[in-house]
């Protein structure tokens, strides 16, 4: 069953009761998502849903991409697929395939976004998109093993674990809430 309209405004419901100060820079997309489109198309536009993936490693490193199309490090991630049944995962589909780590090595800590980050992505016209807005939903994952393996080249150019406070220097203060998420039980 695809992730619907609901199951995005409820994901980003329940993230603003854990972060309600937010509220305010995240009125736009509650905005857009109140239109009921379908958001979890990567053709919506001007607004659509992509998911990233916080990995932490032992407690001390988090797994990190090189982003090809940005140029830029991040958490892995990227657009929602017809296929995905939520958005949790959804994130740890797009962390396997990005970095080629074994699912089976991965744990997601909680089906609840430990971030949530709305932004303006460029004009691709190579890809037919115009300038739009991803509104990211970011979830944390642990793993005691989990070793890259083969990079999806098409998105990225490398892949490597990252100290945590290396890590935070790069992405923000998200590193920290994948650290501290509450694991929650459904």
């Amino acid at each position: 069953m695809a992730i619907t309209g609901t199951d995005i405004s409820d994901a980003l419901g329940a993230y603003l009761q854990h972060y309600p100060d937010e509220a305010e820079q995240l009125s736009e997309p509650l905005r857009f998502l109140g239109q009921g489109q379908d958001f979890a198309s990567r053709f919506t536009f001007p607004l659509h849903v992509t998911v990233g993936a916080l990995l932490v490693r032992r407690g001390a490193e988090i797994l990190l991409v090189e982003h090809r199309a940005y140029g830029i490090t991040l958490q892995p991630g990227g657009h929602v697929e017809p296929t995905d049944a939520t958005l949790v995962e959804a994130a740890a589909r797009e962390l396997a395939e990005e970095t080629g780590i074994d699912p089976s090595q991965v744990s997601a800590v909680s089906p609840a976004s430990v971030y949530v980050e709305y932004g303006l992505v460029p004009a691709r016209p190579q890809k037919g998109e115009p300038e739009h807005f991803h509104l990211d939903l970011g979830f944390a994952f642990t793993t005691v093993r989990g070793e890259v393996g083969r990079l999806q080249e098409s998105e990225v150019t490398g892949a490597g674990w990252c100290p945590l406070d290396v890590a935070e220097r790069l992405v923000g203060s998200r590193v920290a809430r994948a650290i501290c998420a509450p694991t929650q039980v459904n």
